[in-house]
């Protein structure tokens, strides 16, 4: 058996579910006559939607449940019974739930469709079911079924039910998701193809990160074996913070890489709106993606959205500091690691402050690690003239790594200009010099 034909079997089972329960709702069967709810197929394990089953050891409703939410997007029109008139009201049948989409066609089952295709009219089970597809339900805590909201003045029930993207693709497919880049994902990963051993940092910054790494790999550790996890909140959170080009972005780069863990920058750009509500509504899309992922949520220049909050003077100040409100409470619960980088730390709420695990300072290079700096950056194959003295460098120009990979291109252009085979010095003087008159410096 192959992972379709596990696929057609549910849907096989899931049709009959549904025949079954509009037969029984319909009184087309009497009481006397009714058979028990259809069986669910025997599972079999290496193939995607049955491990998926296996591993979280799903009851039959559960099972209908992920079947209600994969159908849509594997046999629509299976879901056409509940566009049923209901002939007195000349409408659709209320307790069918179900939404209409704008371009697909089909019937988009809701947690209501889902209690009713279990319960029917049986008011205790409904009560059951509905409980379990609460937000705090076994299959949204798990990121099985992806969180569900409604509008507040509507009932719980009548949002959607969908499946967590990731297992979507994992179940159909067998492959892994990446989420696109853009409004409705406002977050994008970073990779860097540099190694721990190209990090240069001072000795303290240095094993301020390691610390970062050691909780990560070692959480359970931590807080299970030595039975931390009563008293620490989940998750770590740490500000990166001090001048442009210190290697704050980079730094967060390599420990995703260290430890196999993907690291998403939120894109600010994205998530900051004039509307009310709709900055945490996009924040929001991140974390709830993120949850179940052990991605490091990165925040570029984080005192755009972190800032410390105003007098309140005014409702865009009130509603400025609600969002900064919402903002501590979604990083203070994401179990994952959160990672703020900004220039300037006294630009952060000091309610952030307070809550971070670490706040590491990355400094200027000074003149010995500007001269491992130069040294690595010229190993990587750009060839040198004896007249260059990585030394005097060092001693006489006080860059940040990003501005000496900013010379490396202006060097990369020359050679390639004149056709050259080596850096002179003069070059590099002239790389720095640009550098320099960016932030309004001068050099001779």
């Amino acid at each position: 058996m192959d992972n379709t034909t596990s696929l057609q079997a549910h849907l096989d089972w899931l049709s009959a579910v549904l025949d079954y329960r509009m037969k029984v709702y319909f009184e087309q069967v009497p009481p006397s006559e009714q058979a028990d709810f259809p069986a669910a197929p025997s599972l079999t394990e290496g193939l995607a939607l049955d491990d998926l089953l296996l591993q979280e050891k799903m009851d039959w409703q559960e099972k209908l449940m992920v079947m209600l939410a994969l159908a849509p997007h594997l046999n629509p029109q299976l879901l056409d019974i509940f566009f049923t008139k209901n002939t007195l009201f000349d409408r659709g049948f209320t307790e069918f739930g179900g939404l209409k989409a704008e371009a697909h066609s089909g019937f988009l089952p809701t947690i209501e469709t889902a209690i009713f295709v279990i319960a029917g009219r049986d008011l205790k089970l409904r009560l059951s079911v509905m409980q379990r597809l609460q937000a705090n339900g076994n299959l949204f805590q798990k990121g099985i079924l992806a969180p569900h909201f409604a509008k507040p003045e509507e009932p719980s029930a009548s949002a959607q039910l969908q499946l967590n993207q990731e297992l979507l693709y994992r179940t159909l497919w067998g492959l892994e998701y990446s989420p696109t880049f853009g409004r409705d994902f406002p977050a994008k990963e970073i990779t860097t193809a540099l190694t721990w051993e190209d990090l240069v940092l001072d000795d303290f910054t240095l094993s301020e990160v390691l610390n970062i790494k050691y909780w990560i790999e070692h959480n359970s550790l931590i807080q299970d074996t030595w039975g931390l996890r009563k008293v620490l909140k989940p998750g770590f959170r740490s500000l990166f913070y001090g001048p442009p080009g210190t290697g704050k972005t980079l730094t967060a780069s390599l420990l995703g890489k260290a430890i196999n863990r993907p690291v998403y920058r939120i894109d600010l750009s994205m998530v900051v709106s004039k509307f009310i509500g709709e900055t945490e509504k996009n924040l929001g899309k991140v974390f709830d993606m993120a949850l179940h992922k052990d991605w490091i949520l990165f925040f570029d220049e984080a005192d755009a959205l972190f800032s410390k909050r105003t007098t309140t003077n005014s409702s865009n100040d009130r509603y400025a500091n609600q969002e900064v409100s919402y903002l501590l409470q979604r990083v203070e619960d994401y179990p994952g690691v959160v990672i703020l980088a900004t220039n300037l730390k006294g630009n952060i709420d000091d309610a952030f402050i307070r809550r971070f695990q670490s706040m590491i300072y990355f400094t200027k290079p000074d003149a010995k690690q500007r001269l491992t700096l130069w040294t690595k950056l010229f190993d990587l194959g750009m060839k040198v003239s004896e007249n260059v003295s990585l030394e005097a460098l060092s001693q006489e120009y006080e860059l940040t790594g990003g501005e000496m990979i900013n010379v490396m291109r202006y060097l990369g252009i020359k050679l390639a200009q004149r056709k050259d085979q080596a850096v002179q010095m003069a070059d590099v003087v002239e790389g720095i010099r640009r550098e320099f008159r960016k932030s309004g410096k001068v050099v001779i």
